[in-house]
């Protein structure tokens, strides 16, 4: 039983499931609907109320004209009893019983407007008992007839009425008593068949049903009519601003008449112009600007390297000069360094913005790369005081990409961390899975306030600018991470608290074109899971989907599943 329960519901879940998607996306359907029940609330109170008028109404007038048609009825069965009784020979109890009756029936007319029945008011009296057109004794009410005992004086009640072969119909009764000096005391019924009354308000039922019913449709087609009108430029304006958004920046809408939706076509295409206008602008100077690095960076490389080579011999030979000149050789070769690692940085950021960056995919063991940066970094990170620790949680690291790209993010990220930590401990985790390799640089320095994970891979951020820069980077290591993640397809992604350090992991895709849906490696630290759950405000990160990947407090780059 519940099988067969649960499987029609499964059958009938597709349909309620599109009729509430239509219902949640369409203005026009939610529109027509409520017009729709509104409509038919309206109709059905009005309906209603029409049909009580009038069956009141026909129910009174023919109340009003059964009782005065049997109280005249018993004023003339009255005198037909006393004129038998006043005359010479007193008829037989039968043939008065039939006289009265019959005197009675011939007021009915033709067809009969009503039914007689002549009965004795206390049943089982041996009393001659009449009645017209075969109409069945069965048809007054017992508690008629108790009412009528009790008080003697004309009553009435709706009630069918049966005749002897078996016809029922709807009928109001009424009853009088009435005395016959020689015979008794009787009960004189007036019997008034409703079958016209009835076919009038099933008459009027019918229309108004099909009144209603036409006025519904009318009313739900109008509605939908008018609904089409307002609705009709909201979607154009709709679609003209997806248009946009997708960079159709041309797109307009069509501008008819001059009333309220005019204008707000009108208004709508004056800020698309605008928007067409400060975008090309941007655009502009963004290509002004790219142009201007990309150049002086390529016009600084030739005199560099003639400073370079001059420098080297200088450096060489440092040990001949005095010890003043000796140690503005060693100072002009650091600064050297930083000058060219700056242009390096610059010129790599060039080919980003040209979109002229290219991966070059290659086999290798992820952990000895990172055994390679943390070797590298290790003069750095002795400096600062910083132990860094590796710590390997998957069997196998072997991975395929752009060594030299992921190299240069753990790097950074290494950098960043030692520059950041304040002489606390650095973990570096590494793990691989069936779909993709993570990496998670862990300090425990002073970490990030909130809203500043939506800013660490800005070109040239700092979270403090009073903070002195003790690596002497140039402030783009972090931007080109995020554009190498990009590159591969993967996700960089930014945790941190104040006081708590910062968490930085970096995903990426085994095959380049897969999308990601997860990460071997969870961004938050051990301890602090419950902080999905707090409040934005004391969170560093933005909540960008349903799918708590990542948490609520970290902010990921990069292409996300589904984009």
């Amino acid at each position: 039983m519940w099988h067969r329960v649960t499987s029609h519901l499964q059958w009938a879940a597709p349909p309620f499931l599109w009729l509430r998607s239509r219902w949640r996306k369409s203005l026009l359907l939610r529109i027509t609907a409520f017009t729709f029940a509104a409509s038919v609330v309206v109709l059905t109170v009005l309906g209603f109320s029409l049909l009580s008028k009038v069956s009141t109404g026909l129910m009174n007038t023919k109340e009003q004209s059964s009782v005065s048609e049997a109280s005249a009825g018993h004023i003339e069965a009255q005198r037909v009893v006393e004129a038998a009784d006043a005359a010479p020979t007193a008829p037989s109890p039968a043939r008065l019983v039939d006289a009265v009756v019959a005197n009675l029936a011939s007021r009915s007319g033709s067809p009969a407007q009503f039914d007689v029945l002549l009965l004795a008011a206390t049943p089982g009296q041996l009393l001659p008992e009449r009645g017209t057109n075969l109409v069945s004794t069965s048809s007054i009410d017992p508690d008629l007839r108790l009412t009528l005992a009790q008080t003697r004086s004309q009553s009435w009640a709706y009630a069918p009425i049966n005749y002897i072969d078996g016809t029922t119909v709807p009928g109001l009764i009424v009853g009088s008593p009435l005395r016959i000096p020689s015979l008794g005391e009787y009960d004189l019924f007036y019997l008034f068949p409703l079958t016209q009354e009835q076919q009038t308000l099933d008459l009027v039922r019918s229309s108004v049903l099909v009144t209603g019913a036409l006025l519904l449709l009318l009313l739900t087609i109008i509605a939908r009519i008018v609904t089409r009108v307002v609705v009709n430029p909201v979607r154009r304006a709709a679609h003209t601003a997806t248009l946009l958004a997708e960079g159709h920046l041309s797109e307009r809408m069509p501008v008819r008449g001059e009333d309220d939706l005019a204008q707000l076509a009108t208004t709508f295409n004056d800020m698309a112009a605008s928007l067409q206008l400060q975008i090309g602008q941007l655009e502009e100077l963004s290509r002004v600007q790219q142009r201007f690095v990309s150049d002086v960076s390529h016009e600084l490389r030739t005199p560099l390297t003639t400073i370079r080579m001059a420098a080297d011999l200088m450096f060489e030979n440092r040990e001949r000069f005095d010890p003043t000149t000796a140690r503005a050789a060693e100072l002009l070769q650091t600064q050297l360094d930083r000058f060219e690692e700056m242009l390096n940085d610059l010129l790599e950021i060039s080919r980003f913005d040209a979109g002229v960056a290219v991966l070059e995919i290659e086999n290798f063991e992820l952990e000895d790369l990172i055994t390679r940066a943390i070797e590298i970094a290790e003069p750095m990170a002795l400096r600062a005081g910083t132990p860094v620790e590796l710590l390997v949680k998957s069997d196998s690291t072997s991975m395929s990409g752009d060594r030299r790209r992921i190299y240069r993010v753990v790097r950074n990220l290494l950098e960043n961390a030692i520059e950041h930590g304040e002489g606390k401990s650095i973990e570096v985790s590494i793990a691989v899975d069936e779909h993709a390799a993570a990496i998670t640089v862990r300090d425990q320095g002073v970490g990030l306030r909130p809203g500043e994970a939506t800013l660490v891979f800005n070109r040239f951020w700092r979270a403090d600018a009073a903070r002195a820069r003790t690596t002497g980077g140039t402030g783009l290591g972090l931007s080109i991470a995020f554009e190498d993640a990009r590159l591969h397809g993967g996700w960089l992604e930014a945790w941190g608290q104040p006081g708590q350090g910062c968490c930085f992991r970096l995903t990426i895709p085994l095959v380049r074109d897969e999308m990601l849906s997860h990460s071997p490696l969870p961004l938050i630290p051990a301890g602090f899971e419950d902080d999905e759950t707090v409040s934005a405000t004391t969170t560093t990160g933005v909540h960008l989907d349903e799918v708590r990947l990542p948490p609520a407090d970290a902010f990921r780059f990069g292409p996300k599943a589904g984009a």
